[in-house]
């Protein structure tokens, strides 16, 4: 009896032992998982991602002028100036610095995509909770709807929110709202499908139907056992929908339904404004705001299809089976080694022929 407690003790605390908080990040336990070409582009997509976001972060400190400014010590810049000391990469047709509204376009960014990614989370995820678990013509209505809002052109559909909101340009608090909820009205049925399907498949398992018959309230099951086990893949569909958010933006801007070019800075406003100086040779103007475009929404989609593949269990398994496949080729190829070994030695060791030296010649006793 003494020797059993121990024992149990054991196996409560391995039952019980709590999963460190770095292994549960879904980023920082993805990269720990991942190896290889898959290692290097997830490693590539957080460097591009961090950049960007420190950018936005350090905007005012690290822009040489503001996004609006054009003159320094009472001098203009002039416009459509090329790269020269006191403007590094030139200047625009309206006379703003190339560098300062690039670095600025970033804070402008990461502000819609965080506004409008929140935006579509908390509405998905509580329309897609209350129509998968409680059915019913509830859950027919909102899917009618959110299939009729998932079959307009994204871009078509931000176009006409952006003006119903802000009747296509606003200021900087007003243009970024405006921009946001007319992304989320696009992403709300994304979150709405994949939260409605997780609910509809854990509500029949045998843990919630166990809450139910002792009678824990509704609010405490959803919140409680439905929403913690449907929310796991939405990091995967947050990083694919920040890049998507980006070009959403990006296209409002160029198309002239954006942020006003002195409320703030706007990648897709100055691609706008750049087009016509391509023509003439001015290539200043165009590249910067494109570029950064192009390797923000490559980072950021490089990190969520990154977390996609480590995600999946069907490429888990392939991994672990693959790893098992090659450590059983290593220990074969230690066990041959072994043996080759032990054959040498055996091989090396000089035998004697003759009789024993302690034996008793003539058998005498």
């Amino acid at each position: 009896m003494s020797d059993a407690v121990p024992t149990d003790t054991a196996a409560s605390a391995l039952t019980t032992r709590k999963v460190p908080l770095r292994e549960r990040i879904p980023v920082i336990s993805q990269l720990r998982m991942s190896v290889g070409l898959q290692r290097g582009m997830l490693v590539a997509g957080l460097v591009i991602t961090a950049i960007f976001i420190i950018t936005a972060i350090f905007a005012p400190w690290i822009a040489p002028y503001g996004f609006a400014q054009r003159s320094v010590d009472g001098v203009d810049f002039g416009t459509q100036q090329p790269p020269n000391p006191i403007n590094l990469l030139g200047t625009t047709v309206s006379g703003f610095d190339v560098l300062s509204r690039t670095i600025w376009g970033a804070q402008t960014a990461i502000l819609v995509i965080i506004a409008a990614v929140a935006f579509s989370i908390f509405l998905g995820i509580f329309l897609g909770l209350v129509s998968g678990y409680f059915g019913g013509w509830l859950d027919r209505v909102l899917v009618v709807i959110c299939d009729a809002i998932y079959a307009f052109p994204s871009l078509l559909l931000a176009i006409v929110m952006s003006i119903v909101i802000s009747k296509g340009q606003s200021t900087l608090l007003g243009g970024i709202l405006s921009a946001a909820i007319a992304i989320t009205v696009v992403f709300v049925p994304q979150y709405f499908r994949v939260i409605r399907a997780e609910v509809v498949r854990v509500k029949a398992e045998p843990f919630v139907e166990s809450a139910r018959v002792i009678g824990v309230p509704t609010a405490r099951i959803l919140v409680r056992h439905v929403l913690r086990n449907s929310t796991r893949s939405l990091p995967v569909v947050v990083t694919l929908n920040a890049s998507e958010a980006l070009l959403t933006l990006a296209g409002l801007g160029f198309l002239g339904f954006g942020i006003e070019a002195t409320a703030a800075a706007e990648w897709g406003y100055d691609l706008n404004r750049s087009v016509a100086d391509v023509s003439s040779g001015i290539w200043w103007t165009a590249i910067p705001p494109g570029l950064a475009i192009v390797l923000v929404v490559l980072g950021i989609t490089l990190v969520g299809e990154s977390l996609n593949d480590l995600s999946d269990p069907r490429l888990r398994r392939r991994r672990s089976a693959a790893k098992s496949t090659k450590s059983a080729k290593s220990a074969k190829s230690a066990t041959s080694a072994k043996a080759s070994n032990r054959d040498a030695v055996t091989d090396a060791t000089p035998t004697t022929s003759g009789p024993s030296p302690t034996s008793t010649p003539g058998g005498a006793s």
